[in-house]
């Protein structure tokens, strides 16, 4: 088939798309700082008031810039003579998909919908924006999105546009090892609630995954944030487990780098990287959540050590880690964060039917759903001891600006590993759509399939665009809060769809414990709670807009 469901002038038109979602933006954060900040002065109370307006300009401003990284890649892909039909078909169904929620009711979730009306603004601009790609997204386009997924060979692999040629090598090795050491046994895994195997742990080490971005004189790679990306989506395509073990020792990398004396980079830098030392992060508290301010686990001084007492929990692949990057209170007279300071707690790595033989410490696991492999834990300390020279930058009541500082790298990762599960998702509902018959047909065949894996494809365009921008932000040394949480916030809600409509796809086999679809809908869940819930992760984003980010 020729180019012909190609809009013409597409680029550009995807700028003019950017540009009316930026100038409704404009108009949303307008109408909503006379709600929230009077005289040009953030209220809190106020923004807490209003969160459903507050949480639907975040939205909005997310759609706006997927929007316009999206059309910048276009631009990009042509002039590089690389924009064929399997990428300009979903760059302009997304556009039109999402120029059409804008104007008429943006789904913050299954039952909240922000809509121009709730700032009594006028959503008709918008909506003839969506018209002029309304030819665009038409029945035709859809199914000629599915032919070309159908047939890999006939085009450049989407997940690979706009990568150098050193990233798409990463890529291809990275998808290589998903596809033969991960995807076939992920999910016996999954069924049988196992640890990840220390044998795979060990093959990952070698292929450089704990030490992707530490620097080289650490024994890392001392690759960027967009390699981070490309490698937590392609492990995570083949299980979100294998996804994930990276993000504890990015983590605890550039806590260190950051934060940490020379003492303490020598001792555990080149050891991270080379995969010999596993973190664990361990900041939750059952009574905190997000409010991480209110913890309540103290930490008082004895000597050369500080002993640990309180309760802490949702604590990933605790048990088999040999250190804890430890968020406690040591200064018992401050109620907020600034009495917080950040250990690095060594620890004897446990096993199953003895996690935590250490004294001092014990916990239990929390069964879950998805995300299995490793583990989740409760863990209760009691006069556990940690080595004065352990604490972090030998610096006290700085734990928490510390950890600030890796909620970005956390939440670019977390976007990597949601489009990972997603991409996943959209891999095995087309595999049974074109394999699985009904009326004589294929079911892809049939619009409303075909239509759900279309979407599938053109959000996950986006959402990659957008992680990869946040990525770029980081790597030049911008300050990317803003960038990584939208980030995420979009990249867990395609993953999300993506599975759920993957799940919809199979129909009731699709609801069977033993087929792996279960498991992406599962494993799909977690990603809009844990690193920043959705509706925290609006609040931060409305918040700096409302303060001036851009």
């Amino acid at each position: 088939m020729s180019d012909a469901l190609i809009l013409p002038d597409l680029p550009n038109k995807l700028y003019a798309a950017a540009d009316q979602a930026d100038a409704y933006v404009a108009l949303a954060r307008a109408a909503v700082a006379e709600r929230v900040a009077p005289g040009g002065r953030l209220d809190r109370k106020a923004l807490d008031a209003e969160q459903h307006v507050a949480h639907g300009l975040a939205w909005a401003a997310a759609y706006a810039e997927t929007l316009r990284q999206t059309a910048a890649w276009a631009a990009a892909m042509q002039a590089q003579g690389r924009f064929g039909e399997a990428e300009a078909l979903p760059a302009q169904l997304l556009a039109h998909e999402y120029l059409s929620q804008l104007a008429g009711g943006v789904p913050m979730n299954q039952g909240e919908t922000f809509r121009p009306g709730d700032l009594g603004l006028d959503g008709g601009k918008l909506a003839a924006a969506a018209e002029t790609f309304r030819p665009g997204a038409t029945q035709a386009v859809k199914a000629r999105i599915v032919e070309l997924l159908a047939d890999a060979r006939a085009h450049p692999s989407l997940e690979a546009s706009g990568l150098d040629e050193t990233l798409d090598l990463v890529r291809e090795q990275f998808n290589a090892f998903a596809l033969e050491r991960i995807a076939p046994f992920a999910h016996g895994w999954h069924l049988k609630d196992e640890l990840i195997p220390l044998s795979l742990l060990e093959e990952l080490a070698a292929l450089g995954v704990f030490g992707l971005t530490a620097p080289e004189a650490y024994g890392g790679s001392g690759m960027g944030k967009t390699a981070m990306c490309v490698v937590s989506e392609a492990l995570s395509r083949g299980w979100i487990g294998t996804g994930s073990l990276g993000t504890r020792s990015e983590i605890a990398t550039e806590l260190i780098l950051a934060h940490g004396t020379e003492d303490q980079k020598g001792r555990f830098l080149a050891a991270i990287a080379a995969g010999e030392i596993i973190p664990t992060a361990v900041f939750t508290e059952p009574e905190s959540g997000s409010d991480l301010g209110s913890l309540r686990t103290r930490a008082v001084k004895d000597g050369e050590t500080w002993k640990v007492t309180g309760a802490k929990t949702w604590i990933t692949h605790a048990a088999r880690a040999d250190i804890m990057t430890l968020l406690v209170r040591t200064d018992p007279a401050s109620k907020d964060h600034r009495g917080l300071s950040m250990f690095l707690a060594e620890k004897p790595r446990g096993a199953p039917e003895n996690p935590f033989p250490a004294p001092g410490m014990s916990g239990g696991e929390i069964g879950v759903i998805g995300y299995r492999g490793m583990k989740e834990y409760e863990i209760a300390f009691d006069g556990f001891e940690v080595a004065d020279e352990n604490l972090l930058g030998g610096r006290a009541g700085e734990g928490f600006s510390q950890l600030m500082a890796t909620f970005e790298s956390a939440r670019i990762q977390t976007a990597a590993r949601a489009i990972g599960v997603g991409q996943a998702a959209l891999d095995v509902a087309l595999a049974y759509a074109l394999e699985r018959r009904q009326f004589s047909q294929p079911i892809a065949e049939f619009p409303r399939v075909a239509n759900k894996l279309a979407m599938m494809a053109a959000e996950l365009l986006g959402a990659r665009r957008l992680a990869w921008f946040a990525a770029r932000a980081k790597d030049e040394g911008r300050r990317c809060d803003l960038e990584a949480g939208m980030a995420k916030l979009v990249a867990a809600r395609v993953a999300w769809a993506a599975a759920d409509n993957a799940v919809q796809i199979h129909g009731g086999t699709g609801f069977a414990m033993e087929t792996p679809v279960s498991r992406l809908l599962a494993d799909a869940r977690i990603l809009n709670i844990f690193e920043g819930a959705g509706e925290i992760q609006a609040q931060v984003i409305a918040r700096r807009l409302l303060e001036g980010g851009n």
